[in-house]
């Protein structure tokens, strides 16, 4: 049975166009301006169609801009399709940002019965609930004390617990099982799990591409407001990585045109290609360059940061090994990392080259690649780097004359 469905939906914004652009124009000149110029239009989505069987699991991956939010706002009945169908058979509970509903003044108890109720969950569902909620936040302790004394982590521990409570035919997940500690994570996740094994329909709409390869059965890559490609996720996510342009990403900045970045690789420890690996787990980077002229002292670069923007690290010729000099010709630059000790998630891959000491860049690669690191790590930070520890254990006379070891 088709328990959700899009049939060629299309989704358009109307922008405004720029009048305020001349200063020099007082403010009834700039609103005829503006009048004349009209409006443009931006197309959100156009034309998508896909179906959601009962008891099937669903990912929509794509990079920012690509329409999943807007999917998001249709299916959750926040905006409407330009045009279109969307068919929702079954009641249908949104993930999309939790504790989004609580009241600071009121207690952990009290939200429970506010945030379940905006959420469609009657009185006596959410009593009959109730402990189970508590315990699976890990709030027992402080169920009875105002949120806004709760740290962050308490805070959306409580509101996840809340939204995975619900017993909806139609589950819609958005980035929602990034929410507190690894440990809460996976709890997060087995919770998803288990709501997917008692039948529920889930779809998921996630950057996070190793959580989507767990839950998901089938995929669907968003480009530019389309569906560029569909299928099972494991071929969705491949096509996603090895994209020549890293998902639909990548920009290129040219600079004096001596050399260009013509490709950027991924290998494991057997020197298979790759974008994912374990936190522990050695990675290989191979960066195709084609020089049109000789490049002295050349310096290349490879920035891995976060979705979100944040930096992660950063490899370079400069930091360490030999003066480069770039030929003219094809050159591969290789990089060797005993491991990256990141978190397990999606990063992002800036490349560029540039020569030492110089500002301007020769190329840049924005978003060459993404790679994603699966499994857990313990402790905190956003990577743990590669080290070992010992002990040395120093001689002591004590008062009897006795040695002893500390």
């Amino acid at each position: 049975m088709i328990e959700l469905s899009l049939n060629n939906v299309s989704k358009r914004y109307r922008i405004k166009s720029d009048v305020g652009s001349d200063k020099g124009a007082n403010r009834l000149a700039r609103r005829i301006r503006g009048l004349v110029n009209g409006r443009t239009d931006f197309w959100a989505l156009r034309d998508v169609s896909f179906e959601v069987h009962t008891g099937e699991s669903l990912g929509i991956i794509g990079h920012n801009g690509a329409g999943k939010s807007t999917i998001l706002k249709l299916l959750s009945n926040i905006t409407s399709p330009t045009s279109g169908e969307i068919v929702i058979n079954g009641r249908l509970a949104a993930l999309i940002e939790v504790g989004s509903g609580f009241h600071p003044e009121l207690t952990g108890r009290e939200n429970v019965f506010l945030n379940g109720s905006i959420l469609g969950m009657s009185r006596r569902e959410i009593q009959s609930k109730f402990d189970q909620i508590v315990e699976f936040a890990g709030v027992e302790q402080f169920v009875d004390m105002p949120v806004k004394r709760f740290s962050s982590g308490m805070y959306v521990r409580l509101g996840f617990s809340i939204a995975a409570h619900l017993d909806p035919d139609i589950l819609l997940l958005d980035e929602v099982l990034a929410v507190g500690d690894a440990s809460f994570q996976a709890k997060c996740l087995e919770r998803v799990r288990n709501l997917k094994n008692s039948g529920v329909t889930i779809v998921f709409i996630s950057h996070d591409l190793a959580a989507v390869e767990k839950i998901c059965d089938r995929a669907i890559l968003m480009e530019k407001g389309e569906i560029r490609c569909m299928g099972s996720t494991h071929e969705v996510i491949h096509a996603y990585e090895m994209s020549p342009t890293g998902g639909g990403m990548s920009m290129a900045l040219e600079g004096s045109h001596d050399a260009s970045i013509q490709k950027v690789g991924f290998f494991d420890r057997s020197g298979v290609a790759t974008s994912g690996f374990l936190p522990d787990e050695p990675v290989t980077v191979k960066v195709e360059l084609s020089c049109k002229s000789q490049v002295k002292d050349a310096v290349v670069s490879i920035l891995f940061y976060t979705i979100e923007g944040q930096v992660a690290f950063e490899l370079s010729t400069e930091s360490s090994g030999p003066k480069l000099d770039l030929e003219i010709g094809g050159s591969t630059v290789e990089f060797n990392c005993e491991s990256t000790g990141l978190r397990p998630g999606p990063y992002l891959v800036d490349v560029a080259v540039r020569r030492r000491g110089g500002v301007e860049a020769i190329n840049v690669l924005f978003q060459a690649a993404i790679i994603r690191i699966d499994g857990m790590l313990k402790g905190r930070g956003m990577f743990t780097p590669p080290h070992r520890w010992g002990i040395t254990r120093v001689s002591v006379e004590t008062a009897d004359n006795t040695v002893a070891q500390v």
